[in-house]
């Protein structure tokens, strides 16, 4: 529990940091890029350091059968040591396209659910956008990851599969 609200309010601090030195309504677009940066690197790391627990995920069975099994794998494992519950849905179209669906994502939950407050709703998901990237670009899945909000705390990832 102590781990999950150090997370929160580092999570909050660099988007405070970040915001404040991308000031201006023309930053806030290197505002979200240098959030997702700092999430890919993130994303990266978190799978180089649970590289035995991914071995030994897929010990009996070759590494991941196909795209889907990573997309698994992130949902389940990669999302609950992060956030400590699973992604509530999965859906794809089989054609490369994956959406994630979290009902209550927690970085949402500390903006209040009014409208006026989704316009900073991108701020919030760019970290995690970037986290998804980079732990997919480790598992060997080179991916665009963006995300959508409609209702909060609800949040929905896409992410679109680069064929290589």
């Amino acid at each position: 529990m102590a781990d999950e609200a150090l997370f929160q309010f580092l999570h909050s601090e660099i988007i405070q940091y970040v915001n404040s030195a991308e000031s201006g309504e023309s930053e806030n677009g290197r505002c979200v890029s240098k959030l997702e940066s700092m999430g890919f690197r993130v994303g990266q790391g978190l799978i180089e350091s649970r590289h035995i627990s991914v071995c030994r995920f897929t010990k009996d069975t070759p590494r991941f059968k196909d795209e889907l099994d990573v997309m698994k794998f992130i949902c389940k494992d990669f999302w609950t040591s992060v956030f400590k519950k699973q992604i509530d849905n999965l859906r794809t179209n089989h054609q490369g396209i994956y959406v994630l669906q979290d009902n209550k994502f927690h970085q949402l939950t500390q903006l209040s659910a009014g409208k006026q407050y989704l316009e900073h709703a991108p701020k919030f998901l760019a970290f995690t956008c970037g986290l998804v990237r980079g732990a997919l670009s480790n598992l060997g899945v080179k991916s665009i990851v963006t995300a959508e909000v409609s209702v909060m705390p609800a949040c929905k990832f896409q992410v679109m599969i680069q064929k290589m």
